[in-house]
């Protein structure tokens, strides 16, 4: 079944996964209404995220939406790690504040390659991702209904459904992952733990390059 907002009609949608992969995979699931119930709520602002080196265990990847609290759908991607490490993260997010102007709010960590970046049960909701990736045992085309790992069923847990069977569900999972000179934007970032070595937040003014992590 479709579901319509406004005059755009979600009736199936692509998504282009990891680059690196040799032949590029696509999601592609419906639309549910019990599905778009049940959606992760956003504030609809994106934020961009870049990191040196990315090591994941247990990873997966499905289709998913975002919806904002006016009801404005973002298609995303989920990927999704059971553990993970992170060196040099950057998180940058611009507000536009009218007659002050912008302001970014740049936050690092894990810039020490002793004491990186951790996280557990970690799902990242994103709509761009450049990167150098390498899988270790990947199966590409999986029935997202069979995903397993601890951080999948996290977000089962979330939003209150499981995830579409058969032809309706494209996924794709590995035993471990690896990218590397990563930039993505994303809607939004959970973890059941998330270890902030060496934390570094400033609020800079302005936008763009030279500001932002991008």
């Amino acid at each position: 079944m479709s579901q319509t907002f406004g005059k755009t009609r979600w009736k199936r949608f692509a998504l282009v996964m990891l680059p690196s992969i040799a032949a590029t995979a696509a999601i592609g699931i419906s639309l549910a209404d019990s599905a778009l119930a049940a959606s992760f709520s956003v504030s609809g602002q994106s934020f961009k995220v870049t990191t040196s080196d990315l090591k994941g265990t247990n990873f997966a990847q499905f289709g998913s939406v975002d919806v904002e609290t006016n009801g404005t759908p973002h298609v995303v991607a989920v990927s999704a790690f059971d553990k993970a490490t992170i060196q040099n993260l950057c998180q940058s997010v611009v507000t536009d504040l009218g007659p002050l102007g912008k302001w970014t709010l740049v936050l690092n960590a894990g810039q020490d390659a002793a004491k990186p970046v951790q996280a557990s049960n970690l799902l990242i909701d994103l709509n761009q991702l450049k990167a150098d990736a390498t899988f270790t045992n990947i199966n590409i085309g999986q029935d997202a209904s069979t995903l397993g790992g601890t951080a999948t069923q996290g977000w089962k847990d979330k939003m209150g459904h499981g995830l579409p069977t058969g032809a309706q569900g494209f996924a794709q999972a590995a035993d471990a992952a690896e990218l590397s000179n990563v930039q993505q934007t994303a809607y939004a970032t959970s973890a059941g733990t998330f270890v902030l070595n060496g934390l570094n937040l400033n609020i800079k003014q302005g936008s763009g390059a030279g500001v932002e992590c991008y």
